[in-house]
């Protein structure tokens, strides 16, 4: 036995009255072990080409003035503690992790790859789909004989909703898998791009502007039972390419990814024809999404299907503001009241649809609680102040409370000792920046409301079974 029992997570979980729930803690492949499964599935060369990585590895090797000649912007480096080699063999064994969950003061957790973080990005389409096999096998073998105190989620590709449904399928069905990590995007080309250029590609969200119907596969995620939880993100676009400075590149990016997933599924109406489809954001926080929420409430208010039309150019009495500037201009004004008079009959810019509001249906404010508060759950590191957001009803339009969940991250560099996690997201609770009802909802029954109201037999045979069903009981 090699944990203490003792540590001051441990302390805090012994005097709490329910379970706390990791929904994202992070595994940390044995590499080996994970290219031995993909060379079984797809062949040595399969093997040969998903080690190379091109992707990943465009800016090693080059100076930081040779990788701006070719915009190869930095990609993470040194991602997991290596100080302590207890911590760093935990997140590979899931066998030494199942031995240290009181240490670490949780009862059950969420795991989710590293490797198969990036696995959706690879180009190469054999490659990107063998891997993701690969890993799903290599999750199931290791990970499947502790579903106790732990899950894995497989790695779904969503490049198409034909290969979505069979991934998910698979992995339920076939692997017996009961959580998920979707891409959270697919970056496409431009059919009249120019071959080569960054802006030759768009960002696919699987809502607003996808080429594709993606309602079969939000279905069968609801038949299954698996809400669809994505944890991609967002360095290598828009702002973020530095090729020198990964914090640059970092701060913010699994937010940023967030953010587009979530608002594409807001106004493309996903949440409005399937209410009951419940999405996770992961280890993105929650700060951005109060702000989402709140501007979105704001901007219907003022851009809804009727209030657009106060901005109708066609409304404006041009005699009206011509009369006014003549009388309050200044010469330099005065002198131009033709030129003026003329630019306000200047052509402008109208959508064939006035109503951005159309797909979601969205016809009064608390239209948009119901169909962003329940549906989406956020992903927050134990250390982020901003948590305490999600739970401000006095801030947050209409009294809402957002779906903050635990998003432990053990396994990467963010936790230097997994044994502080618990008492870092406690510390809310000291600081009197949470209740303890609110931390309640944040490490217990948000997690078991995210997985257990799609599949109610989620927590069925864990450590948690008892309290969960009780809960979902509750509010049934």
């Amino acid at each position: 036995m090699v944990a203490t029992k003792t540590s001051r997570s441990a302390k805090i979980r012994a005097q709490l009255k329910h379970p706390i729930v990791d929904s994202d803690g992070h595994l940390v492949e044995l590499h080996p072990v994970l290219v031995d499964y993909i060379k079984e599935i797809g062949g040595g060369d399969i093997a040969r080409r998903y080690e190379s990585h091109p992707e990943l590895r465009r800016w090693q090797g080059k100076t930081v003035a040779e990788r701006r000649e070719i915009g190869a912007h930095i990609t993470p480096w040194w991602v997991v503690p290596t100080r302590n080699a207890l911590d760093r063999a935990t997140a590979s064994l899931p066998r030494l992790l199942e031995e240290r969950m009181e240490e670490l003061g949780l009862d059950f957790c969420v795991l989710y790859p590293t490797a198969g973080t990036v696995m959706p990005t690879i180009r190469d389409e054999e490659v990107r789909r063998v891997a993701c096999r690969a890993m799903n096998a290599y999750l199931a073998d290791l990970y499947g004989p502790y579903s106790r105190q732990m899950t894995p989620a497989a790695v779904i590709l969503m490049d198409t909703p034909e290969i979505a449904i069979e991934e998910l399928e698979y992995a339920v069905n076939t692997l017996g898998f009961k959580a998920t990590m979707v891409a959270g995007y697919v970056q496409r080309p431009i059919p009249k791009g120019e071959s080569g250029r960054l802006d030759a590609e768009y960002i696919d969200t699987f809502g607003v502007d996808s080429p594709y119907d993606y309602d079969p596969f939000w279905a069968k995620c609801i038949e299954l039972g698996v809400p669809p939880a994505s944890h991609s993100g967002g360095m290598g676009i828009g702002f973020r390419r530095s090729v020198w400075n990964y914090m640059y590149n970092h701060i913010g990016h699994f937010g940023a990814a967030g953010e587009a997933l979530c608002k594409s599924l807001f106004f493309s109406g996903v949440t409005r024809r399937f209410p009951n489809l419940n999405v996770a954001l992961l280890e993105c926080g929650v700060g951005w999404a109060c702000d989402v929420y709140a501007g979105i409430v704001g901007r219907w208010e003022k851009r809804n299907a009727n209030a657009i039309h106060n901005m109708d150019p066609a409304m404006l009495d041009k005699e009206a503001v011509i009369d006014l500037i003549a009388r309050y201009g200044d010469r330099r004004v005065t002198e131009m009241l033709e030129p003026i008079r003329s630019s306000m009959d200047r052509p402008s810019p109208t959508p064939e649809d006035l109503d951005d509001w159309s797909q979601c249906g969205i016809e009064r404010a608390e239209d948009i609680r119901d169909r962003f508060v329940p549906n989406f759950y956020f992903g927050c590191e134990a250390d982020d102040p901003m948590n305490v957001w999600a739970f401000n009803d006095k801030v947050n339009p209409m009294g809402a409370r957002l779906n903050a969940i635990l998003s432990s991250d053990i396994g990467h560099w963010d936790v230097p000792d997994m044994r502080e996690v618990v008492g870092e997201a406690y510390e809310a609770v000291e600081k009197e920046l949470m209740t303890e009802d609110d931390f309640r909802d944040f490490v217990f029954a948000n997690p078991v409301r995210l997985y257990g109201k799609m599949n109610p037999d989620f927590y069925k045979g864990t450590t948690v079974e008892a309290a969960a069903a009780k809960l979902l009981e509750s509010e049934s």
